[in-house]
């Protein structure tokens, strides 16, 4: 199984592997996980997609490097025959989509070979990604432990070796950090980048469309296509951060409480120096009062959109979805725009604060993935819940809408994967690619 896409598309282009070959392949992978993270395959259509393409590599044709290439969908967005279920029993008799969100479609135009629909914590409101009406995903490197959440089944595809690449969403960590917990990497684009039309909404004020990809460059490939109309990989930028300015944050906020993810942002910190770029310390007071706007704005916006069917069929949630929508029930209109008001005040006076970097540099999670139930943990004889520890460190980019990408770091005890986020203030998403790729030479 080549898991590289480069490779993988090297293989594809020159006749090595057929597309007819790698999309069987992967089917027959997916059809034996055992992370459940496969919640629908397609195998009829993903086939029959895989022969016209290889058709068309026989006819001297290819669309780029996505040819052939099989990806996985979070079950949030709407594939053409396929019901969207978003991880809950309300959706249970959710009719077949009858149109490709624009994103899924996009990729199609490009090669790409849907073949499942993935896992998501339901409705993919909660980081974890072990509530869902299908049970548990299970990470790779542990299965007793969290992928993250809520684009589960998308990291914990990739980190199996599976796929090279599949789509996911990230509200507030949906993205980054099942890609930290589960050794892979994880962009979210900046807000409104990409069309969130045809996907499930949690929270139009914060929903963003992502990838998770093996690997920086299958990220590079992805974003390339999926954001310039004509996108085949050529827009990508080689690595490189000479003159880079790169800003850690000194605020206790963004702390991690596992220490080996602090010790892999200074290794990356350090990594970055030896390359060229510039590294300064910065500082965002702000940051506690923009992430309390957080919990707010998403919790009405995620009411307003349950509302209906909590009041006809509560049961028919996980009880934690179910407990944590209603608590926003009686939530007075005010105290929702007031936080909004603040959102934008204090977003901001963040890149005021944080304006002469190019981008910022620090932990993707506070805790590494922690066991699958748990709801808190033990931290030097405090009880710590988990949730917050995995939204943190990556909701206020959600909030001021800039671009991200999570990649695993340096681990020196050999334990779980690290994730070290990357976070663009003056770089838009190439450049914070290019510095991710920097960081994935190590």
């Amino acid at each position: 199984m080549i898991t590289s896409l480069r490779d993988l598309g090297m293989a594809l282009r020159s006749g090595e592997l057929s597309p007819v070959e790698h999309v069987t392949e992967v089917l027959d992978r997916l059809a034996t996980d055992s992370h459940n993270a496969v919640i629908t395959l397609d195998a009829e259509r993903a086939v029959a997609q895989a022969t016209a393409l290889t058709a068309e590599l026989a006819r001297g044709e290819w669309r780029g490097p996505l040819h052939g290439v099989a990806i996985g969908v979070k079950d949030l967005f709407d594939v053409a025959g396929l019901p969207t279920r978003a991880g809950s029993r309300v959706l249970a008799d959710a009719p077949a989509a009858t149109a490709d969100a624009p994103v899924v479609a996009r990729l199609r135009a490009a090669g790409a070979v849907v073949v499942a629909k993935l896992h998501t914590h339901e409705f993919a409101y909660g980081p974890t990604g072990d509530v869902a009406a299908t049970g548990p995903a299970r990470n790779p490197h542990d299965p007793s432990r969290i992928t993250g959440g809520s684009s589960s089944g998308s990291a914990a595809a990739i980190a199996a070796g599976h796929l090279p690449l599949a789509l996911g969403t990230d509200t507030g960590a949906s993205v980054r950090t099942p890609a930290a917990l589960c050794g892979v990497v994880g962009l979210k684009p900046a807000f409104g980048a990409l069309s969130t039309e045809g996907v499930f909404p949690l929270s139009e004020t914060c929903d963003h469309v992502g990838v998770l990809a093996a690997d920086v460059h299958a990220a590079s490939v992805a974003w390339d296509v999926l954001s310039r109309p004509d996108g085949t990989g050529g827009g990508i930028q080689a690595p490189g951060v000479a003159g880079v300015r790169v800003g850690v944050l000194l605020d206790d906020y963004w702390r991690a409480f596992d220490p080996a993810l602090d010790a892999a942002v200074d290794a990356a910190a350090e990594t970055l120096r030896a390359r060229g770029a510039s590294v300064v310390e910065v500082s965002t007071p702000m940051v506690g009062k923009l992430a309390a706007t957080y919990p707010v704005i998403v919790g009405a916006e995620a009411y307003a959109t349950h509302a209906a069917w909590l009041a006809e069929r509560p049961q028919d949630y996980q009880d934690a979805t179910r407990e944590r929508i209603l608590q926003w029930a009686d939530q007075p209109a005010r105290e929702y725009v007031d936080a909004l008001r603040a959102k934008r005040r204090l977003a901001a006076a963040m890149r005021a604060a944080v304006a002469d970097v190019d981008v910022l540099l620090l932990p993707t999670t506070r805790l590494r993935a922690t066991p699958i139930g748990t709801a808190a943990i033990d931290v030097d004889g405090v009880a710590v819940p988990v949730r917050p520890q995995l939204l943190d460190l990556t909701l206020p980019f959600n909030l001021t809408g800039w671009p991200a990408v999570s990649v695993p770091g340096r681990v020196a005890d050999g334990g779980l994967p690290a994730g070290v986020q990357v976070v663009g203030v003056r770089f838009e998403e190439r450049g914070v690619l290019r510095v991710a790729g920097a960081l994935a030479q190590e």
